[in-house]
Formats: C-alpha cells, sequence, structure tokens
C-alpha cells in the first residue's frame, strides 16, 4: 500500500481525543512511507491528519471541490495549501473518483455525513466490481460500533450478500487495522456474480 485515502471528519469534535489520533494517523502513516490522500481540508479531523503527516516528513496529497477553495468569490476557504500536491476538483463526485484513483485502500476514521458518504459509496464501488481495494474502518473509541451493528443487521436481513459481508474491515488500533488491509482479498463483485444467485 504506498498510498491511502482517509475519511474523516472536517469538523472538530469537543473531544481532543479524536484530534489526537487523527494527527497520530497521518504521523504513522508518514512514518511506514504510506502516502495520504485526503480531502484537502486545513480544518478539524482532516486537517490534522495532514499536519501529523506532513511534520513527519510524509506526502499529502489533498482532493477538494472548487467550491470549497474559495475561488468562486463566496468566501468558504478551507483548502490546506501546505499539502505536498493539491487537487482542486469539480464536484464531489470527481473527488471521490479520485480518492479511488489515487489511493490503494481506505482507511475511514471518526467523522459526519460526508464520511458516511465516502464509506458507504468505497463499500457499494467494491460490491459493484469499481474498485477491489481494501476498505478499513477505525473503530476508535467505539464511534462506529452502531453503526457496524447495522451492517450486520443488513447482511443478517438479507440486504448485504454473504459474499460481501466481509467488506468493512473494523479494527480499533491502526496497526491491526493495516494489518487486514495488507492481507485483503478482493470480494467477487455483483457483476461477476451468477444472476440466478442473486
Amino acid at each position: 500500500m504506498k498510498r491511502l485515502a482517509v475519511y474523516c471528519g472536517s469538523a472538530t469534535p469537543q473531544d481532543p481525543r479524536y484530534v489526537e489520533l487523527a494527527r497520530e494517523v497521518g504521523a504513522t502513516l508518514a512514518g511506514m512511507g504510506i502516502g495520504v490522500v485526503y480531502g484537502g481540508g486545513r480544518l478539524g479531523l482532516m486537517g490534522a491528519v495532514a499536519s501529523g503527516a506532513l511534520e513527519a516528513g510524509g506526502e499529502v496529497i489533498g482532493v477538494i471541490p472548487e467550491a470549497l477553495t474559495g475561488a468562486n468569490g463566496r468566501g468558504g476557504e478551507v483548502a490546506n495549501h501546505a499539502c505536498t500536491e493539491l487537487h482542486i476538483v469539480k464536484d464531489m463526485h470527481e473527488r471521490k473518483a479520485a480518492f479511488t484513483r489515487l489511493s490503494d485502500g481506505f482507511v475511514v476514521l471518526p467523522g459526519g455525513v460526508g464520511t458516511m458518504d465516502e464509506l458507504w459509496e468505497a463499500v457499494s464501488w467494491s460490491q459493484l466490481g469499481y474498485h477491489d481495494k481494501p476498505v478499513g474502518v477505525l473503530n476508535a473509541f467505539g464511534f462506529y460500533d452502531g453503526l457496524l451493528a447495522f451492517n450486520r443487521h443488513m447482511a443478517e436481513v438479507g440486504f448485504v450478500r454473504p459474499a460481501h459481508q466481509g467488506i468493512i474491515l473494523a479494527e480499533t488500533e491502526l496497526d491491526l487495522l493495516l494489518e487486514r488491509m495488507r492481507a485483503h482479498e478482493p470480494i467477487v463483485p455483483i457483476v461477476k456474480m451468477d444472476p440466478d444467485t442473486l
């Protein structure tokens, strides 16, 4: 894994553990020689991941929609110009496609609606065969307990196929998560399944 897309919140929660976690993840990836591909922002957990990686001498590639750069004259400048590379794209669709193109897998830290959107798209694209990369969730502080339980519930009800129940790799420690991501075996996507078994 040369580069990983890191999905996380652009907000700064009251609990400082989340920011510390994000900074530590960035620094750890940089120390392993793994580049960070992320949302290109300087705020919240996003900014902390980038700072941690940059301070440790790592590669940081930001991918940010034009609307968040302030270039449209409406303000909203949140871009992190300290990145090794900063890619400015048209919209969120192009942003997520770039994350997939530039990375060898996805690490999901705590975050909000945007992070959930990115996580589920990575999972959905894996199911459909648009990528065969590992999708890892760092379930720090039990943040994703409910989401992981709901994912199991979807599988139990039958909305997640047995072959796809292992797409989300979840661990509470980064080292363990990266180990599982390195050992990742691509799943059989829907497009390659026998239609009679769907």
